[in-house]
C-alpha cells in the first residue's frame, strides 16, 4: 500500500543533515574502509509471508579498552538481496561461536543503522526490539545505502573478536501480502544532538522527589531559542509506534504534542458527588461509640481488679460479711456497664451499617470519577499533550544502577492522531538520589504514517480529545549476560582510607595501561599509597602518549570509599560522597572524548581520602588524599 516517497530530507535525515554526520561518515568510510565479512546465520519462514533472517556482520576487532565510534556501510549478505518491507529488528553482540558476552566484559554501548541518511533503527545496551504493529512496515530497497553507526565498549584490557548480529522479519516486495502494507517513517527524538547527544546528571539535583527531568530541570540545556528537543510534523498522520531509550540511573522518556491553540477537547465527566456531608457525622459517632466502650471497658477493669482485692482481704467472718457486700456492688455496676456496652454496640453496629452504606456510594462515586478522569489527556502548558511514558524496568536487584533493564515501548493498537505542523517534544528523567550519571541520554525513534499512506489516520484517537499515553508493553525481558553486577567479595585492593600516605604534591600522575600510576591502590606496597597535597590544592592527572596513540580513553569519576568490591555491571558507580568527574579524557576530534587529555582534580576538595575509578575501565580504582 505504498505511495510517496522518501529521502534524506524526511525528519531523521534532517536530524542528519543539521548535525553534518551522515555525509562526513559516507565519504570517510567509502574512502578508507572495507566491507567486514557478512553471512547470513539463519532463515525462518513465518506466517503472513514473513521471513525472519538473522545477519551477522564482521568479525570486528575489539582493541583492549576500546569505546570509539565508528561508521561502516551495510552491504552484500548483511542485508536482504529483494526489495521488500522491515516489520522487526533484534539486535545483539556474539562471539564466533554465537556465544553472547557478558555485559561487565564488553558493552554494546550503542548502533544506529541508517539508510539513505534517514535513522530507522537504534539500540543500546539494553537491546531493545523494534517490533512495527501489524500491517506497517519500513520501506527497503536494495539500492539504498545503509550504514551503521556503532560503538563498542571494550571494558577490559583483552581484545576481543565480536560480530554484529541482527535479526529482520522481512515481507519481499513479491509476497502477496506486501500490498496491504501500510509506509511508515521513523522520526529521530533526542534531548540532545550531534554525534555523541549526550548531558550529564548531578546527584541531589533536580526535584525533592530525587529526580532530574532533562531539559525541563535545567534552564542552560540549550542556547537561547533553541529546542533540540523538539521536531515538527510535516504533513496530516498518526504515530504507531515508539520506545525509549535512557542510561544507567535513567527512569524513563517522555513524549508530548504540542499543537497551536489546542486545549482539551473532549468530553467532560460529571462533577463528582460528594458524601463528606453525611460520612463527617457518622465517622464522628462511630468514633464516639468506639471511645465510649473503651471508657465502660476500662471501668469494668478496675471494677475487676478491685473485686479480687476485695476476695483477698476477707479473712474473718465480719471483714467477710462486708466483703460479700462490696462484691455484690461491684457485680451490679459490672453488670450495669455490660448492659451499655451492648446497648452501644447496637448502636455501633447500626450506625456502621448507616457508615458503610454511605462509604460505598462514595466509593462507587470516586472509581466513577477516576475511571472518566482516567480517559482524559494530560494537557498542561496549554497546549502540550502527553502521549507516551517510556519507562524503564530494571532487573537488576540494587535498582536503577545498570544496564540489566529494559524499556517499556508502545502496544500493538497504540495510535495517535497528529497535524501538520504538530510539534512532538521528549523529556528524560534520571534519578539523582543514588549517585550521579554523566554522559546520560534521552531517545526516542517514533514510527508514523502519513494520510497519503493510510486515509484511515484520520480516524486515529486525537490526542486532546482521547487519553492515549497509557498503552505500554515491556520491550523484553532479563538478559542472563547481565547478571555479574560485582560489590561483592573479593575486593580488588585494601581499603585506601587505612593506608599510609603516600607521596606529597599535585603531579602531574600519569595513567597508563589501566593503571592511575602513583594513585592506584591496587598496587602493592607503597605503590599503592594515596598521594597528598595539602587543603586546597589539586591533583593534575594526564594521559600517556601510549593510551593517546591507542585510543584508550579514560576518566576520574568519584565513587563511595572504600571502592575496592569486586567489578561489574553495577559496581562501581558515581556514587562519591564529594562529587568530582573528568569526563573521557582523550585528544580533539576523537568521539567521544572531551577533547583533554589533562584534568585537575578540583580545588575545593575536602580533607580525607577520596576514591575514584574509570568508567569506560570500571577494574581501575584509585585514591587521593587532602591534608
Amino acid at each position: 500500500m505504498e505511495t510517496g516517497s522518501t529521502s534524506a530530507s524526511s525528519l531523521g535525515g534532517r536530524f542528519l543533515a543539521t548535525t553534518g554526520l551522515f555525509a562526513a561518515a559516507v565519504l570517510l568510510v567509502l574512502a578508507m574502509a572495507g566491507d567486514a565479512r557478512a553471512q547470513v546465520v539463519d532463515t525462518e519462514i513465518l506466517p503472513g509471508g514473513v521471513q525472519r533472517t538473522t545477519y551477522r556482520l564482521g568479525p570486528v576487532e575489539v582493541t583492549p579498552g576500546q569505546n570509539r565510534i565508528n561508521f561502516r556501510p551495510i552491504t552484500g549478505a548483511a542485508r536482504p538481496g529483494v526489495n521488500g518491507w522491515i516489520t522487526r529488528i533484534k539486535p545483539d553482540l556474539v562471539y564466533e561461536d554465537g556465544s553472547i558476552p557478558k555485559s561487565s566484559l564488553v558493552m554494546f554501548h550503542h548502533g544506529v543503522w541508517s539508510s539513505n541518511g534517514e535513522l530507522f533503527y537504534a539500540t543500546g545496551e539494553e537491546k531493545t526490539i523494534l517490533d512495527l504493529p501489524d500491517g506497517f512496515g519500513y520501506r527497503y530497497r536494495t539500492a539504498d545505502t545503509w550504514m551503521l553507526n556503532d560503538m563498542i565498549h571494550n571494558l577490559t584490557p583483552t581484545p576481543m573478536e565480536l560480530y554484529f548480529q541482527y535479526t529482520l522479519d522481512f515481507i519481499p516486495e513479491s509476497a502477496p501480502e506486501a500490498d496491504d502494507i501500510v509506509r511508515s517513517f521513523p522520526i529521530w527524538m533526542d534531548v540532545q544532538s550531534g554525534i555523541y547527544p549526550v548531558f550529564d546528571v548531578w546527584r541531589d539535583t533536580g526535584g525533592a522527589d530525587g529526580e532530574f527531568t532533562y531539559p525541563q530541570d535545567d534552564p542552560n540545556a540549550y542556547p537561547p531559542g533553541v529546542q533540540k528537543n523538539v521536531k515538527t510534523i510535516p504533513q496530516d498522520g498518526m504515530l504507531i509506534t515508539t520506545t525509549g531509550h535512557v542510561h544507567t540511573g535513567g527512569l524513563s522518556t517522555n513524549l508530548y504534542v504540542r499543537r497551536t491553540g489546542a486545549a482539551y477537547a473532549g468530553p467532560e465527566c460529571a462533577e463528582r458527588v460528594s458524601y463528606e456531608k453525611q460520612l463527617t457525622p457518622l465517622r464522628k459517632t462511630q468514633k464516639n461509640k468506639v471511645a465510649r466502650i473503651n471508657r465502660i471497658k476500662k471501668r469494668n477493669a478496675k471494677l475487676t481488679r478491685e473485686q479480687k482485692k476485695v476476695q483477698r482481704s476477707m479473712k474473718s467472718r465480719r471483714s467477710e460479711a462486708t466483703a460479700k457486700r462490696k462484691i455484690r456492688t461491684i457485680k451490679r455496676k459490672k453488670k450495669a456497664n455490660s448492659k451499655i456496652i451492648s446497648q452501644v454496640n447496637r448502636e455501633k453496629s447500626a450506625n456502621k451499617k448507616k457508615l458503610d452504606r454511605v462509604s460505598a456510594l462514595d466509593r462507587a462515586e470516586r472509581e466513577r470519577d477516576a475511571a472518566c478522569r482516567a480517559t482524559q489527556p494530560q494537557v498542561d502548558d496549554g497546549n502540550r499533550v502527553h502521549v507516551f511514558d517510556s519507562e524503564a524496568k530494571y532487573f537488576d536487584p540494587r535498582g536503577p544502577i545498570s544496564w540489566d533493564m529494559a524499556m517499556f515501548s508502545s502496544k500493538e493498537d497504540w495510535r495517535v492522531r497528529v497535524k501538520a505542523g504538530d510539534k512532538l517534544e521528549l523529556q528524560t528523567t534520571y534519578e539523582t538520589d543514588m549517585a550521579s550519571w554523566p554522559e546520560s541520554m534521552g531517545i526516542n525513534i517514533v514510527y508514523w504514517v502519513r494520510d497519503a499512506q493510510l486515509p484511515a489516520a484520520a480516524n486515529a484517537p486525537n490526542p486532546y480529545e482521547t487519553r492515549v499515553d497509557n498503552q505500554k508493553v515491556l520491550n523484553h525481558g532479563h538478559y542472563s549476560e547481565n547478571e555479574d553486577y560485582g560489590g561483592e567479595l573479593p575486593v580488588v585492593g585494601p581499603d585506601p582510607r587505612n593506608l599510609p600516605d603516600g607521596q606529597f604534591g599535585p603531579g602531574p600522575l600519569t595513567i597508563s595501561d589501566y593503571i592511575y600510576n602513583g594513585a592506584d591502590f591496587r598496587l602493592p606496597g607503597a605503590l599503592g599509597r594515596p598521594p597528598v597535597v595539602n587543603q586546597g590544592q589539586s591533583f593534575t592527572f594526564e594521559m600517556s602518549n601510549y593510551d593517546i596513540e591507542n585510543e584508550v580513553w579514560h576518566s576520574l569519576t568519584s565513587c563511595k570509599a572504600p571502592c575496592n568490591k569486586s567489578t561489574g555491571i553495577s559496581y562501581p558507580i558515581p556514587d562519591g560522597e564529594f562529587q568530582f568527574e573528568s569526563g573521557q579524557m582523550g585528544p580533539p576530534n576523537k568521539p567521544p572524548t572531551v577533547g583533554y587529555t589533562e584534568w585537575s582534580t578540583p580545588a575545593n576538595l575536602p580533607k580525607g581520602t577520596h576514591t575514584f575509578y574509570c568508567r569506560i575501565h570500571p577494574l581501575m580504582r584509585g585514591a587521593i588524599r587532602v591534608k
